[in-house]
């Protein structure tokens, strides 16, 4: 290594910073953070300098820069644009053997500041030895995106209760009690900024500890679930959150609405359990409710892994309702609903100005029955989206035409939606269903019903068409697309009425 790691406590200690422009202001930002007196010798300042000198956050030496200036400091900055006066500055600063940095010069530092991932009290630091400053902000970057935001809340919880626990239990015995104390029930109530929640579970968790309970048996008590919206499969739609739990979970029990590449994305040791239901498979949910319990029971992190929202036609609800009436901790994790993760990737606004003012949200399997307001979905200037509707295409047609909906009221069915097979298919609403058919559209796919099924993300929106006219659907009927990537033409044939 070319440099120490460390980390210096500076709060209350003078530090001087050669310089008053952006570069310097941006130094001046992170020691502040750190409580140190920052003392900015520069003959003007930039404006936030200027504000921060107002303020009284900070003294400003009016000034040419000059050695005696560092006498007293802790450390010093060179931030000016100005190569002589940077060298005087670490010249003199390592005369007086105290810590400088030189903004981009490596070679005339004797210390760097890092990029900084916050999370106080937690802080990770990256460096490149100052020769690659954008990687080392990219893979910065990277690490903010695995890290939960409320981190540090985490560590600070902890921190604040070191010393009961050190009090209570050996030496062997702590280092796997915090373990299960981040990785746990409490843990997961924290970073959920369920405060009162975490003690209650540290309380439990402590307790089973004292009485020399096994792991297993303390994690009895701490066992969880997390119903987790994996969004529509592509497995970059994931949000940070859901994969953050599945990285923690134990158990994941997923439906047939999830690819094996977004499983790849959790824990490599989790243990999986398939508990997708087919057509008809009524009984399955109260066997998923069953093993939910049972297994939260056992200890274990469960991860709950449904496509789309857990509570957008996920029975994530249902769910919920068993696991509280059990008093088993629940966490939900939302995910990008079908609906807005197929529109998205077709190109299909769900409103739109002058088009759509609203967007219903209906399941395709109540077309068997009378529990939807047919008269209302068949209303123009909106947007209604079918979802599990391709085994009810025909009957939704039906029903939304017996209704009164027009027979030209654009439709598209998206199949497959945001994975590398998705395919669109765009028709009039009365030729939807003998389109699908002949496409062989199978489940998982999405009915969007509404003007702005005929936009594709290019061109104008469709403008009304005079009955008198020939009624003739220019639209695309067939794409196949990509994920949300690039669309290419399979099918431009046109249907006539």
């Amino acid at each position: 290594m070319d440099y120490l790691p460390v980390f210096l406590r500076i709060e209350g200690r003078r530090a001087v910073v050669v310089g008053g422009g952006q570069v310097a202001a941006r130094k001046v930002d992170a020691l502040a953070k750190c409580g140190a007196r920052v003392t900015v010798v520069a003959p003007r300042l930039s404006p936030q300098l200027a504000q921060r000198a107002g303020a009284a956050q900070l003294e400003h030496l009016a000034a040419e820069f000059s050695a005696a200036q560092l006498d007293g400091a802790a450390l010093a900055v060179a931030a000016t644009d100005d190569a002589a006066v940077n060298g005087a500055v670490s010249r003199a600063a390592q005369a007086r053997q105290i810590p400088v940095n030189v903004v981009d010069e490596p070679s005339l530092s004797s210390f760097i500041f890092p990029a900084i991932v916050d999370r106080s009290p937690l802080v990770v630091a990256v460096s490149s030895a100052g020769g690659a400053p954008v990687l080392a902000r990219r893979v910065r970057a990277q690490i903010e995106a695995l890290l939960p935001a409320r981190l540090g809340a985490l560590a600070r919880f902890m921190r604040e209760r070191r010393a009961q626990v050190r009090r209570v239990l050996g030496a062997p015995a702590r280092r796997a009690f915090w373990e299960r104390i981040a990785a746990g029930a409490t843990g997961s109530r924290v970073l959920a900024g369920d405060e009162a929640g975490a003690a209650q579970a540290f309380a439990r968790e402590l307790l089973g500890s004292q009485a020399g309970a096994s792991r297993a048996t303390a994690g009895n008590i701490c066992g969880e679930v997390y119903l987790i919206g994996a969004g529509p499969g592509d497995p970059d739609l994931l949000t940070l959150r859901a994969l953050q739990l599945l990285q923690q979970a134990d158990v994941i029990l997923y439906d047939r609405l999830v690819p094996d590449a977004l499983l790849d994305r959790a824990r490599r040791d989790a243990q999986r359990i398939f508990v997708g239901k087919g057509p008809g498979e009524h009984a399955q949910q109260a066997y998923i409710n069953e093993l939910l319990v049972e297994l939260a029971r056992a200890g274990k992190r469960v991860a709950r892994l449904k496509g789309g929202d857990p509570f957008v036609f996920g029975r994530g609800g249902e769910e919920l309702e068993v696991l509280a009436s059990h008093a088993i901790p629940c966490l939900v994790v939302p995910g990008v609903t079908a609906a807005l993760g197929a529109a998205a990737c077709a190109g299909i606004p769900l409103t739109h100005r002058g088009l759509s003012h609203s967007v219903t949200l209906a399941s395709g399997h109540a077309a068997l029955d009378g529990s939807l307001d047919w008269r209302s979905l068949a209303r123009s200037a909106q947007t209604v989206v079918f979802y599990m509707g391709v085994a009810q295409l025909p009957r939704i047609v039906a029903r939304l035409r017996a209704a009164g909906a027009a027979a030209d009221v654009p439709a598209a069915l998206i199949a497959e939606a945001t994975l590398p097979g998705q395919r669109v298919l765009r028709a009039e609403l009365e030729h939807i269903a003998e389109l699908a058919a002949r496409e062989q559209i199978a489940s998982p796919a999405l009915l969007i019903v509404g003007a702005v099924a005929a936009l594709s993300g290019v061109g104008s929106p469709p403008r009304a068409r005079s009955r008198a006219q020939p009624q003739r659907c220019a639209i695309p009927i067939v794409t196949q697309e990509s994920g949300c990537g690039s669309r290419r033409m399979v099918s431009p044939s046109m249907v006539s009425r």
